[in-house]
């Protein structure tokens, strides 16, 4: 309604017309693009933006289908158990805040509620953990950060297989993947799609604007918060091709190990892009972890650094100085004191130098050059890992198991 009919309509409502209103439930205030589609489906795909209510519409249909007994047996995969735990079930959208009476068993991994229903967590980590178990519901949460997108996946529909109809709702930020590529070409597959834009009113205030105006209309814009499947960028530095067709599930042996960290410029806010990347006996290089991260204090990119450093008994690490120079490295080495850092300088074109992370990989396939994408702060730190790992004067080497 516009705002005075509503105005209107809301100042005419006794005070039971009002709380009947406020305790609508679920279907009532979702938006249709959040309510299960209509008809016989197998795998319910919904891609949306950031904060769009894809969260919110798992929890919801998982609690109206266990409240009309549709499910009793039901799986929730995340990315990794902790996601799993953070946002499906503890989170401000999650399980534990729809469902009256749920109790959660972290040490069971399991939600448990009170009419017997129970719904056990899982990891899309390891795709052969989901072997075993059988539902009559799944719900996988941010499918495309899937380390084995495909692999986990198949094995979630050979676990759907009790009740009279088993059905996967996978809710994702869509990616240009080859798992999500062929969900979208399958004939058992309903999608629903939602932008950021449409949930704003129940996001932090100022935060789509924030974000509309950092990324506009870029590609990575209209993939986070517009929820679109942008397939490969003219002119982009890398290709998904590439990178799937270089995929390996573990690194060999590695002879040398080196964090690379591009710092922020400002003291709190931007992202501090850091990378872990290896190099083989061969000459071969793998990319070990995407660490990266945002909002961190100085202390708190460096402290950050240091852990992985001593995680993967990394040899160096590689700091970009062309922001502080030398205080780069006397903030690394405030956090350990003996730490190797080597600082390297960046030339003018990020051209020149760029000649399963999912950010670190839509960064890369997204960047072409041009001014009107910002800083690739992972691609960056990526970059200075591998320079470094392709100059190294080789000693006698160093043989360490990952």
């Amino acid at each position: 309604m516009p705002p005075p009919q509503r105005a209107k309509l809301l100042a005419s409502l006794s005070a039971a017309e009002a709380a009947a209103l406020a305790d609508g439930g679920w279907r009532f205030w979702a938006r249709d693009e959040q309510l299960p589609p209509a008809g016989d489906w197998r795998i319910w795909l919904f891609l949306g933006g950031r904060g769009a209510g894809k969260t919110r519409a798992g929890a919801e249909w998982i609690a109206e289908d266990v409240r009309c007994g549709r499910m009793r047996r039901i799986g929730l995969i995340g990315a990794t158990m902790r996601d799993a735990r953070a946002v499906m079930v503890e989170g401000e959208s999650g399980l534990l805040n729809v469902v009256e009476g749920a109790v959660f068993e972290p040490s069971n991994n399991r939600l448990l509620w009170p009419d017997g229903a129970v719904a056990t967590l899982l990891s899309a980590e390891e795709p052969d953990s989901l072997r075993g178990h059988q539902f009559d519901g799944l719900w996988g949460d941010e499918f495309a950060k899937w380390r084995d997108a495909q692999g986990a996946l198949d094995m979630a529909l050979m676990a759907l297989r009790l009740g009279a109809s088993p059905r996967l709702l996978l809710t994702t930020t869509p990616r240009n993947m080859p798992a999500l590529k062929a969900l979208l070409e399958a004939p058992d597959v309903v999608v629903t799609r939602l932008g950021t834009a449409f949930n704003q009113d129940n996001l932090a205030d100022g935060f789509f604007d924030f974000l509309q105006d950092r990324y506009g209309a870029s590609t990575l814009g209209r993939q986070e918060l517009g929820g679109e499947l942008i397939a490969d960028v003219d002119g982009a530095l890398w290709k998904r091709d590439w990178i799937e067709a270089a995929r390996v599930k573990a690194p060999p042996e590695l002879e040398r190990i080196v964090v690379a960290v591009d710092p922020p410029a400002s003291a709190t806010g931007d992202e501090c892009g850091i990378v872990v990347a290896g190099r083989d006996g061969n000459g071969s290089f793998y990319v070990l972890a995407d660490l990266s991260l945002g909002g961190l204090t100085p202390a708190g990119w460096a402290a950050r650094v240091m852990t992985a450093f001593a995680d993967f008994e990394a040899d160096a690490i590689i700091a970009e100085a062309n922001q502080g120079g030398d205080m780069v490295k006397s903030v690394l080495q405030q956090a350990e004191a003996n730490a190797p850092v080597k600082l390297v300088h960046a030339s003018r074109g990020k051209i020149a130098r760029a000649a399963p992370f999912a950010e670190l990989e839509d960064q890369m396939c997204h960047y072409d050059g041009s001014k009107t994408i910002r800083s690739p702060d992972r691609m960056d730190a990526l970059v200075w890992a591998l320079a470094d790992l392709a100059d190294f004067k080789r000693a006698a080497p160093r043989i360490r198991n990952i």
